[in-house]
C-alpha cells in the first residue's frame, strides 16, 4: 500500500504538511511523543463522552496495537509511517502520518480518513470538521511535533 491509499473504506478528509529541520528518526520520536498519554490533555474525558474506542492509553508508543485514546496504533514503519485509528458513536476514523526526507530535513504529512454515518454523524462533522476546529488542533499537533524534533536537534 503507498502512503497516498485510503485505508479500508474510509474517504478522504483533509491532508495537512510541515517541513521539519531534523533527520526522520528525531521527528519520529516526537511523533511518538506526541502520543503519549501525558500528552494527550482531557483526552479520557472527551473518550468518554464520545464513547470512543480505545478508550484507554496502553502499550508502548510507536508500535502496533499501542493505544492512546481514542486511537489504536494499526500500522507503525518506523521513521516512516504512523497510522491510528479509532471509532466511537458519530464516526470511524483513521489519522494517517507519513515521513519523507527532504532536503533540509523530513516532510511530515498528516491525512485524515473519516466517515460519519447518519444524521448525528453529519451534525458530529460540521461541528468538527465544518468549523475548522480540526483543521486546527491538526496543524497544533504538527507544530508540537517540529518544534518537540527541532529542539532535540539544538
Amino acid at each position: 500500500m503507498s502512503s497516498s491509499d485510503p485505508p479500508g473504506d474510509l474517504p478522504f478528509v483533509d491532508e495537512h504538511r510541515a517541513l521539519v529541520a531534523a533527520p526522520q528518526a528525531d521527528v519520529w520520536r516526537s511523533l511518538g511523543a506526541q502520543f503519549t498519554h501525558h500528552r494527550v490533555s482531557g483526552a479520557d474525558l472527551v473518550a468518554h463522552l464520545l464513547g470512543t474506542v480505545p478508550r484507554r492509553a496502553g502499550g508502548p508508543p510507536l508500535t502496533e496495537g499501542a493505544t492512546v485514546p481514542g486511537f489504536a496504533v494499526a500500522e507503525a514503519v518506523p521513521e516512516r509511517r504512523l497510522r491510528l485509528a479509532g471509532r466511537h458513536r458519530f464516526s470511524r476514523y483513521v489519522l494517517q502520518f507519513d515521513l519523507a526526507d527532504r532536503a533540509g530535513g523530513t516532510l511530515v504529512s498528516a491525512r485524515t480518513y473519516a466517515v460519519f454515518p447518519g444524521p448525528h454523524g453529519a451534525v458530529y462533522r460540521l461541528l468538527v470538521i465544518g468549523s475548522g476546529g480540526h483543521r486546527l488542533a491538526v496543524r497544533r499537533m504538527l507544530r508540537d511535533i517540529r518544534a518537540r524534533a527541532e529542539r532535540a536537534r539544538a
